[in-house]
């Protein structure tokens, strides 16, 4: 399937892009203000779409389709002993990695979860086992309540869209991105979602960081 389908099949380029910088490409990081605004309109449009088309999928298919991207984890990270991985709490539809977790931690692997610090700041990732407590943080979402913070190995990130380079489209806050390039050592980076997630571009930014892989099911 050629970009232009893949365009047409899912996704609509940003409303006067070509407008503003008639030279833009996918792979362009326009500078500017009117530019940069005109992408974010595009993607809160484009991110609603794809998070509306994933929480219509049926519970059994999502079920599926996660068996398929555990598989697709367990060989992109190995042998899980000694290895520190980042995972996170299922939300509005996201895979349910959490039966696949516990099979790594059966193996020897290590977990820790993502937590929401402050708005404009990166995450900070919280030691995580099975059984130790969680409350509930920005979102609702349940975080653990209180552990170290830790560096993963691997950092598995969840995405509502991707493209052909492998950036992500999240749920546009920016904290995988400045949580990625603040670490000391770059992890193993994961993107997962579903095959239906696949856009022709994000139109990544200079701020984008794209995914080492993207794992789909």
């Amino acid at each position: 399937m050629s970009d232009n389908d893949n365009a047409r099949g899912y996704a609509s380029p940003p409303c006067f892009m070509h407008e503003l910088t008639p030279e833009f490409q996918p792979d362009d990081r326009p500078a500017d203000a009117a530019a940069w605004t005109d992408v974010k309109r595009w993607r809160k449009a484009e991110r609603q779409r794809l998070i509306d088309a994933r929480m219509a999928m049926s519970a059994d298919a999502r079920a599926a389709r996660t068996e398929t991207i555990a598989a697709g984890l367990s060989e992109a990270i190995g042998a899980p002993r000694g290895k520190l991985i980042s995972l996170y709490w299922p939300f509005k539809g996201e895979p349910d990695l959490r039966g696949w977790m516990n099979d790594m931690i059966a193996a020897g692997g290590r977990f820790a979860l993502p937590v929401v610090i402050q708005s404009g700041h990166p995450l900070e990732f919280r030691a995580w086992a099975p059984g130790e407590p969680l409350e509930r943080g920005v979102w609702n979402i349940l975080v653990p309540s209180n552990g170290p913070a830790v560096y993963p190995d691997v950092v598995i990130a969840p995405v509502v869209g991707f493209d052909g380079e492998n950036y992500r489209l999240g749920y546009g806050g920016g904290f995988f991105d400045r949580t990625l390039a603040a670490m000391p050592a770059k992890p193993l980076v994961l993107g997962i979602g579903y095959t239906e997630a696949r856009i022709a571009t994000i139109y990544p930014q200079a701020h984008d960081i794209p995914m080492d892989r993207i794992i789909i099911g």
